[in-house]
């Protein structure tokens, strides 16, 4: 049997913000677009090369869901973006206003760099070291 996440659910306050911000400022691809309603969309954005985790962007419905945009792991690293090249993501980012919240540093598993995105979510930017058993 083989299981993987194929995609998870990000709360956003509005569509067409958080599709301008992952698809302007972190190069994310829009995947899908598809109304679902008045004011229901089907919104999905990745990575670029991404093949598997997909992130849907849900616009938060009721007051409950607004109060935790930014905020779904209590202030924590939520997501965990994996790349090819520290130092171009990173420079790229930063020349976009990315906010990072600290220096860059290596770890035994990856070079690391906390930032959050516009709705206030903490984010990894790791590129992974090859570890040798």
């Amino acid at each position: 049997m083989t299981q993987y996440i194929g995609a998870l659910a990000l709360l956003v306050p509005d569509y067409n913000t958080a599709i301008d911000y992952y698809t302007q400022i972190l190069g994310f691809s829009l995947k899908e677009d598809t109304p679902m309603g008045p004011d229901k969309r089907w919104v999905v954005v990745s990575p670029p090369g991404a093949q598997e985790c997909e992130i849907i962007l849900a616009k938060a419905k009721n007051e409950n869901e607004r109060a935790h945009v930014g905020n779904q792991t209590g202030g924590r690293v939520f997501l965990f973006l994996h790349t090819d090249d520290f130092w171009r993501d990173y420079n790229n980012y930063l020349a976009k206003g990315v906010h990072f919240f600290e220096t860059p540093r290596s770890e035994p598993y990856a070079t690391v760099a906390v930032f959050e995105d516009t709705f206030g979510n903490r984010w990894d930017l790791l590129e992974k070291k090859q570890v040798l058993p």
